[in-house]
């Protein structure tokens, strides 16, 4: 761990400054929650930036070191995370910035300035996207040595921009709640700031298109680790089959995502699927284990017999 830290310093410099200070707000929010009573739509005023900043903590850091396996130095890459960081400071500023003023930071439009200050944040998502776009296709270009990580990056990457689209829906017009003043909902099928599980906040009577957006933008850290999990544990399988199962294992990712968004959209608690959604997950799995199988089962001769 303390090599880990040492070697985190000397990554993208803009981006561990900021990763730093997402660390220190999220012990201020922390704190936040449990000494100011205010709630906001049925939640501690606190909590929301509490989970971006340890979001952004997760991202930022991720982002980083992924940055310092590619084999040499990318302006294009140093450049978009400038970017990043910009972006990710004016939405952090506008959501720490309506708690200080008890008010809501997404879909607010009861003011001119709410409305502006939703607007900043869509662009900076936005501008986001696009950098976070530049960075994957960096990663695909210079080509990290190790394949399996090369695959496990790539699809984080990838995927995490997909979680990234899965929240557009919670700002569509389907998504106008009717309330005067509000322009989007995460809930569907029932208003925002009603029962949920407990820190995500995700709604347990209606849809929540904040599931499938958190799984997605996940996947950053989700398959890296998978790739580091069979490297250690499964070191009679050669580079080539850890890339493949890798490969398996982000197309099943991509589906679970967009699955989960399907079942938000029809209104459905996540911890209260229908038939239709508890056969598409049965179908997924099967999918997956045969696809996993396959892939075993092709490896390559050599490494087989030395098993």
């Amino acid at each position: 761990m303390t090599t880990l830290l040492r070697r985190a310093t000397h990554w993208n410099r803009p981006m561990m400054v900021f990763v730093s200070a997402m660390a220190v707000l999220a012990v201020v929010a922390a704190v936040g929650i449990l000494v100011d009573p205010r709630v906001l739509t049925g939640a501690p005023i606190w909590l929301k930036p509490f989970k971006f900043a340890v979001s952004f903590v997760l991202y930022g850091a991720t982002l980083a070191w992924m940055l310092s396996l590619l084999p040499r130095r990318s302006r294009a890459a140093e450049w978009a995370f400038t970017v990043i960081v910009a972006m990710a400071v004016i939405e952090m500023l506008v959501i720490v910035g309506q708690v200080v003023r008890g008010q809501t930071s997404h879909f607010n439009d009861t003011t001119p300035l709410n409305t502006a200050l939703f607007a900043a944040m869509g662009a900076a998502i936005m501008m986001l996207f696009l950098a976070h776009l530049v960075v994957g296709i960096v990663v695909l270009i210079r080509r990290i040595p190790d394949r399996a990580a090369l695959t496990a990056v790539g699809w984080g990457l990838g995927l995490s921009l997909l979680g990234m689209l899965a929240a557009v829906p919670m700002a569509l017009p389907m998504q106008d709640p009717g309330i005067e003043g509000i322009g989007g909902a995460h809930s569907v099928g029932v208003l925002d700031g009603g029962p949920g599980l407990p820190i995500v906040g995700w709604s347990t009577t209606g849809g929540d298109l904040r599931i499938g957006h958190f799984v997605g933008l996940h996947a950053l850290q989700a398959l890296p680790i998978l790739a580091i999990l069979l490297s250690r544990f499964a070191t009679r399988l050669d580079e080539r089959t850890r890339a493949r199962l890798l490969v398996v294992a982000g197309g099943a990712y991509g589906v679970l995502t967009v699955l989960l968004t399907w079942q938000a959209l029809r209104g459905q608690p996540l911890l209260r699927p229908d038939a239709a959604t508890l056969v598409a997950v049965a179908a997924l799995v099967l999918a997956t284990a045969t696809a996993a199988g396959l892939v075993l089962a092709r490896r390559r001769p050599d490494v087989a017999l030395a098993a």
